[in-house]
């Protein structure tokens, strides 16, 4: 009898004719890098299976996480390692705020060069969240105690993680000015760019997170500030998926019922915020129907709280008015943008993931030689519990101490090779500090930030 159900391996998607990337020479890196001394040109595809072996290795889920508990999967969180950072908080020209969590805290030993991951959370998450620290603990560790070395910084969104919403813009899944330079332009990214302009930026997106960070690869393209990004269970075709949830019982009810409530819950709490009753700009009048509108719900599916406040709240281009959240999905959708995308992207979703049914496979689906899209047999959504590295027994003494996530390792991998490897020229406009203080990129003054009181270290035990 076996603690644990059989190892499958993922399915690996590539483009027909993967991107040929420009890798730059890296010296031994303290005995750790697998490249020495080279500049050359090699396919995406090639790399990927020499330098991410873990990314091809049987996914084993453990046996109460099993097929026979999909549910548990998805809901099952164990107990996340220690996260120590130091929060930023930079207001926005619209007025809002975001919260940038900064690791590791103390940074000044680091070399200017050091790659910087960011990091964009799933709904209503932040940097707290375990999925986030299984990552980030092991990446910011130091190179002499078997992590990465890396700088990194969590992106944590609007009413997220105790970041205080000070405008009547939320955001969602589709909105992109919160992670993007230029004329819909990034404060977050340009100011990280302003501190380290020598610092390879990489992303990692979450879920609802992922959304949004391949959005921005599309829509920036070869100017993207990101030189490469890995996502995790990334709900691509927004609407097609949102139909799935609410076809089952179970989905509409236990999954589609606790997103809708989760956003229901941050709304009520900045009610008074997002009507307008307490900002300085003359308030929405649209904004502030929408909140009274929504406040009226019971329960709301994501679904019932997105066609009552996000489609009209919920960071939408001025120029376009979603009659319905059918329409509002369609716009924010990744999937049908990634054909855009002209950066290294490895997405990696789960089979059985009850939120995200369809993940994009075919080369018709995909579209560019830069993404590979990889679909493991197990994981739930944003689960893939599997056995601790240090044992393949589950032991009842230790308990949660003995499961970690099977997408620990190959994200590492990725990372530490698209950080030391990888030579991709970021070709985007020079910032500048403006008369009022914000931090703006020439050319795209659209947006901008500047940094204000508050923060300090945040402990998440």
């Amino acid at each position: 009898f076996s603690f644990f159900t059989s190892p499958s391996s993922p399915e690996v998607y590539y483009p027909l004719k993967p991107a040929d990337v420009l890798l730059k020479k890296r010296g031994d890196n303290q005995g750790k890098s697998p490249f020495t001394e080279r500049k050359d040109k090699k396919s995406l595809r090639s790399i990927l299976e020499e330098q991410c072996p873990s990314l091809f290795e049987g996914y084993c889920t453990p046996w109460w996480l099993s097929k026979y508990f999909c549910i548990n999967r998805t809901v099952f969180t164990p107990k996340a390692r220690r996260f120590v950072h130091s929060r930023t908080y930079l207001r926005l020209v619209d007025g809002g705020t975001l919260g940038l969590d900064f690791t590791p805290v103390e940074q000044s030993s680091l070399p200017e060069e050091t790659p910087i991951i960011v990091v964009t959370h799933g709904l209503t998450g932040g940097s707290h969240e375990g999925y986030v620290r299984a990552v980030l603990g092991r990446a910011s560790t130091p190179v002499e105690w078997g992590g990465l070395g890396y700088r990194a910084v969590v992106v944590n969104s609007r009413g997220c993680a105790g970041v205080p919403i000070t405008s009547q813009q939320l955001y969602s899944a589709g909105y992109t000015d919160d992670l993007r330079i230029a004329l819909i332009a990034e404060p977050l990214v340009m100011y990280i760019s302003h501190q380290y302009p020598n610092a390879p930026l990489l992303g990692l997106g979450f879920s609802l997170g992922a959304n949004i960070m391949v959005r921005y690869l599309a829509e920036e393209g070869e100017k993207s500030r990101l030189s490469a990004v890995c996502s995790l269970a990334c709900p691509w075709d927004m609407l097609k998926n949102g139909h799935a949830i609410n076809s089952t019982f179970l989905g509409r009810n236990l999954y589609a019922r606790g997103m809708g409530m989760s956003f229901y819950k941050l709304l009520k709490r900045n009610a008074a915020v997002l009507s307008g009753k307490t900002v300085v700009s003359p308030p929405s009048l649209a904004i502030a129907e929408a909140v009274s509108t929504t406040l009226k719900l019971r329960f709301p599916g994501l679904d019932d709280f997105d066609d009552a406040f996000t489609r009209i709240a919920g960071g939408v281009p001025q120029d376009l008015n979603f009659s319905s959240y059918q329409e509002y999905y369609a716009w924010a959708s990744s999937h049908h943008v990634l054909k855009d995308v002209r950066r290294p992207l490895l997405a990696i979703n789960a089979a059985d993931d009850p939120v995200i049914r369809f993940v994009p496979k075919t080369e018709q689906e995909v579209g560019n030689p830069w993404t590979t899209v990889v679909v493991t047999p197990g994981g739930g959504h944003l689960g893939w519990f599997s056995p601790a590295p240090s044992s393949h027994k589950y032991s009842m003494t230790a308990g949660l101490m003995e499961t970690s996530r099977w997408t620990t390792k190959p994200v590492l991998e990725w990372l530490d090779m698209a950080g030391n490897d990888f030579d991709i020229k970021v070709n985007a406009s020079d910032l500048y500090i403006c008369d009022e203080g914000f931090l703006r990129e020439f050319g795209r003054t659209a947006l901008g930030c500047m940094e204000v009181e508050g923060g300090g270290i945040i402990d998440w035990s």
